[in-house]
């Protein structure tokens, strides 16, 4: 079923004509779903046999839908419900990241009720962090989505506004000039497989919603050119970010490399990443021996292992009703 962009769940008919390369509908022709559900039958089991979700952001990256699937005892690709939150959330990642020991830039918070109480003091509390450029960043969004680039004092009070506007709570995080954003793709549930790294070119000042969505504004160089010592510690660090967050099916691990490549930061992970065939996730894998075919078919493998594994766990309470 295909979601627009106000949220609507779309009726199978116009979500088949759109997957098969029919004419967008327009918005003010659109049908949604009524009182029936989402799906034409109580046992949802019976009509579908797996479901691939392809949605970025909230409501559909961030647990909720996975959660709505699991209600339905229905299998599905990708990160679970605690995953898929964690993924999510910057600040949650972060902090979990770094428990596992894995290298992240420094960072803090910004709660909108704190910034409303006492902006100065938040401000002065960023200011102590090691320094400009920082960034500032909605801490569950995707896509760049509410990102700003700070690089005077002046910029960190419109840029704190402006993510507050899409969440709330912010993530700032140090910059690190001259970075390099170089990729990995991961598959697999309980023994992970880790890409060959891959790296994304841009020209502005950094990886914004415009340079990532406008064609001709962002290059990928798949394989990336590093260092194979190199190569080898983002693929390690990748597996250890996916099992840091109990991800399952696939995830993109994002790094931040310097020049002469002696220090990598653990940006992010992607539970959900970009899946046309022209994305990072599927050249990456192209690139490592993973035609789209057998990525799509491996990942429905996955997905259908991994419930039939849980579907094994009991959910009766009989051992502790006889003690």
């Amino acid at each position: 079923m295909a979601i627009d962009r106000d949220g609507h769940w779309l009726p199978i008919s116009t979500s088949q004509a759109l997957l098969t390369g029919g004419p967008k509908p327009d918005s003010t022709s659109l049908t949604v779903q009524g009182s029936g559900g989402l799906v034409p039958d109580a046992n949802i089991g019976a009509v579908v046999d797996v479901v691939f979700p392809l949605l970025h952001g909230p409501f559909g990256e961030d647990g909720t839908v996975q959660g709505l699937l699991e209600l339905l005892n229905v299998p599905y690709v990708g990160a679970g419900v605690a995953a898929s939150a964690v993924g999510m959330d910057k600040v949650l990642m972060k902090s979990l990241f770094a428990q596992h020991g894995l290298p992240v830039l420094p960072y803090s918070v910004v709660r909108r009720a704190q910034w409303e109480r006492d902006r100065r003091s938040v401000l002065r509390n960023i200011l102590d962090m090691p320094g400009l450029p920082c960034f500032v960043k909605p801490a569950n969004m995707g896509s760049s989505i509410g990102v700003s680039r700070c690089d005077g004092d002046a910029d960190l009070e419109p840029a704190i506004e402006r993510a507050l506007s899409y969440d709330l709570k912010v993530l700032v995080e140090h910059g690190v000039p001259g970075y390099r954003e170089i990729e990995c793709a991961v598959l697999g549930n309980d023994e992970p497989e880790v890409s060959v790294p891959g790296e994304i070119l841009i020209q502005s000042t950094f990886y914004d919603y415009h340079t990532k969505y406008t064609d001709g504004e962002a290059g990928l160089q798949v394989p990336a050119m590093v260092q194979a010592a190199t190569a080898k510690k983002l693929q390690a660090l990748s597996r250890e970010a996916f099992m840091a967050i109990d991800a399952a099916g696939m995830s993109r691990v994002d790094f931040l490399v310097s020049p002469d490549e002696s220090e990598i930061w653990l940006n992010e992970i992607n539970t959900i990443p970009g899946f046309t065939p022209f994305s990072m996730y599927p050249q990456l894998w192209q690139a490592s021996g993973v035609p789209y075919a057998e990525l799509v078919s491996r990942l429905v493998d996955l997905a259908l292992e991994r419930h039939e594994e849980k579907a094994r766990l009991r959910r009766d309470r009989a051992d502790e009703d006889r003690a």
